[in-house]
């Protein structure tokens, strides 16, 4: 009786470590995949370069939209398009500068670890969207509403959005891999922009 007794306290002795040893290698991998998690999950961006014909400098204070087919503002019910901004316009804004303090510098500031807010987008207009923001289905107006501090009133222009223009910014090497051979993704879309 006493065998049969620890044979049995053996057998339920090996089934629990079986399962201490799997709930142990579970939570591992589970931590890993917390670990992993890229600060722009589920969010893209669309990024302008606007300027003139034969310069690089982009084109400050223009009134950048997304608009449907007809011409009219798209809106973004409920965070349907944007995680920001619900019940808003899709309106770009752009890029600026932070300095030692991680605030904004105003124009003409310098300091001595000056960068870009969003590193990737440099002197350019941009706009988050949601990871399923249907851009084949928009286009993007572009208004110099003021026309004094450019020099010069810019014409008005309107372009269409693509879903290839999205900069994906948490993407695997399987996923880069996969577009070496076509456009090249995150990259500005290059909008010029004449005088009336």
């Amino acid at each position: 009786m006493e065998q049969i007794l620890k044979v049995q306290i053996n057998t339920i002795t090996f089934v629990l470590m079986r399962y201490v040893l799997l709930f142990f290698v579970l939570t591992c991998f589970t931590v890993k995949a917390q670990v992993m998690h890229c600060g722009y999950d589920f969010t893209s961006y669309i990024v302008l370069d606007v300027h003139e014909a034969g310069k690089k400098e982009n084109i400050k204070n223009l009134r950048i939209t997304v608009i449907d087919s007809l011409g009219r503002e798209v809106l973004n019910i409920n965070n349907l398009y944007s995680f920001t901004n619900a019940n808003k316009p899709l309106v770009f804004s752009s890029n600026y500068r932070i300095g030692d303090d991680n605030k904004h510098l105003p124009e003409g500031t310098i300091a001595k670890k000056e960068r870009w807010f969003f590193p990737f987008a440099k002197d350019n207009y941009l706009l988050s969207v949601a990871n399923t923001f249907p851009a084949d289905n928009f286009r993007i107006k572009i208004e110099d509403i003021d026309g004094k501090e450019n020099g010069g009133k810019f014409k008005t222009a309107t372009i269409p959005l693509y879903s290839y223009n999205m900069y994906i910014l948490c993407s695997n090497e399987t996923q880069q891999a996969a577009v070496k051979f076509g456009r090249k993704m995150n990259k500005p879309i290059d909008v010029v922009l004449e005088k009336e």
